[in-house]
Parts: C-alpha cells; structure tokens; sequence
C-alpha cells in the first residue's frame, strides 16, 4: 500500500515560532527543519500520519539528548500543526515562519554548526 502523501510541506531550512522575539538573541524560538517524517502504521495514532522532523537551535531536550546519546536527536511534531495558523496578540500568524534574512540565516548556520556539529 503506498504512503499518503501530505497536501503541503515547508522546505528544509530555518524557521521562527510565532513567540520569537525580535528583540532578544537571535536563536530564541529558532528551528531547522529537516524533513519530513511518514507514521508507518496502518492506523496512526490521533490521525497523524505526517510529521515535521526538526532541531532547536537553543538548548532544548533534544540537544541535550544529542549530547547524551552521542548522535544526532530531532524533534517531531504533526505536520499539521507546523503548517497551521495561530491567534497571538490579535493577529492571525503562520505558527513557523521561513527566515529569509541572509544575516540572520548565516548566524543560524553557524549556531546548529556548534550545537549539532553539522
């Protein structure tokens, strides 16, 4: 039987959450998307057959299991809820945004370089 396909995916690359502040460091609610993951059970749990494969790029549990462990860790979350749109401060808002700013995307770069060694 073939996967189900999702109807959209991000592309690979730096994300913001909704509650970044730009005011503070530039990695505060900061990801890296890496892909996507498929559930391979007939029944998923919940419904969730798709999920967004990811990495903080501030020290979260994941990182601290990537230390541990001595491999790479990610963070999974359904698909759904990455692609979503949230209410914050009035405001509808994509819950992950793209960074685009090369600045910011080369400061990134650099912080998963020394967080994950990638």
């Amino acid at each position: 039987m073939p996967l189900p396909m999702p109807n959209a995916v991000p592309e690979p690359g730096y994300y913001y959450h909704y509650k970044h502040d730009a005011e503070g460091s530039v990695d505060n609610y900061a990801y890296y998307v890496v892909g996507v993951g498929f559930h391979t059970e007939d029944d998923p749990r919940e419904g969730e057959a798709h999920f967004l494969i990811y990495q903080p790029l501030y020290p979260a549990a994941v990182y601290t299991a990537s230390t541990e462990l001595g491999l790479p860790c990610f963070d999974a979350r359904p698909l759904s809820m990455w692609m979503e749109s949230v209410e914050y401060k009035g405001q509808t808002l994509p819950r992950f945004s793209k960074i685009t700013d090369p600045a910011v995307l080369s400061q990134l770069e650099a912080k998963r370089a020394e967080m994950y060694g990638v």
